[in-house]
């Protein structure tokens, strides 16, 4: 069964899919404060909705991969977990040290999650939030489900780009101003759907949370070895379309894993056709997109 969350609210800003070459995922810790400083936290009603899928109570003892610079590792621990948060990148688990309090107790590792040694069957809930596409699917998968207790669960959260009317004419401006500057970034820009596609799509799959969550982010992540590990997967989605200046757009951007293969004058000159896009339409640039949690019980 997929149970659907459908909330309208302001919150957050768009997480844009990364190129599948997983060596860009280390660009994040060279940025780390503006990475910080940009993105988003993930909506209450989605990690609501993961505890209760796990079942999880204060004092449980949960796994964090990619904690990046802690928004949902504080939003984990405000809830009273125990929370093993593991990150990779050195400059951003010093930022999720700061960042991060509350009456759950934290302990951060630096180390990347295929090289970590973790107790087996340790855990109630897994989450990851725009991180589990980084890491190598023949390994990733299958040590998740070793780390969790049996009924344990299997949470992943990210942004993805929403179709939708309000903003169609604005993103269509956007990507061709990409295209322009770098039409190979603009070909493999992953595919909106709209919310309706997402629900129908993700029940096509929901019986192998891999493949589900690999047709989402346009990922290589889907295994046919994952099919019995996991029971069906349940889906959460809060769509909001959200307004924004030119320089915020920017800033936003440059926290991507694509914007790091742009050279000095690309970066320079798609700054400026934002600009231009922005003073064009004489308002905010309007986007779309959906905070989307995927999840499943360890069977």
């Amino acid at each position: 069964m997929i149970k659907y969350v459908y909330q309208e609210e302001q919150y957050g800003l768009p997480k844009m899919t990364p190129a599948a070459n997983r060596q860009f995922g280390k660009v994040f810790d060279t940025i780390a404060d503006d990475y910080d400083r940009h993105r988003p936290g993930y909506p209450a009603t989605l990690i609501d909705y993961a505890c209760e899928i796990a079942r999880l109570e204060p004092g449980d003892a949960v796994l964090e991969i990619g904690c990046g610079s802690g928004q949902l590792t504080a939003a984990l621990a405000a809830r009273g977990f125990h929370v093993t948060a593991l990150e990779p990148g050195k400059q951003l688990i010093a930022l999720a040290k700061q960042n991060v309090s509350g009456p759950g107790k934290v302990d951060f590792i630096t180390a990347r999650f295929e090289d970590a040694r973790l107790p087996t069957e340790h855990y109630k809930a897994v989450f990851s939030a725009s991180a589990f596409h980084w890491l190598d699917p023949d390994v990733s998968w299958q040590k998740t489900a070793e780390l969790l207790m049996p009924g344990g669960a299997l949470a992943l959260i990210s942004y993805f780009g929403l179709s939708e009317a309000q903003s169609a004419n604005d993103r269509a401006l956007l990507l061709a101003a990409l295209k322009k500057i770098s039409p190979a970034i603009a070909a493999s820009w992953p595919h909106y759907y709209q919310l309706s596609e997402i629900i129908a799509g993700v029940q096509r799959r929901q019986e192998n949370i891999s493949e589900a969550w690999a047709w989402l982010g346009g990922y290589d992540l889907a295994r046919d070895y994952v099919r019995p590990l996991f029971n069906d997967a349940q889906l959460a989605a809060v769509p909001q379309m959200f307004e924004q200046s030119a320089d915020e757009l920017i800033a936003l951007f440059s926290t991507l894993s694509a914007y790091s293969s742009l050279t000095e004058q690309q970066r320079i000159e798609l700054a400026q056709e934002y600009r231009k896009i922005y003073a064009e339409l004489g308002r905010p640039i309007r986007s779309s997109t959906a905070a989307i949690l995927l999840a499943a019980q360890r069977a």
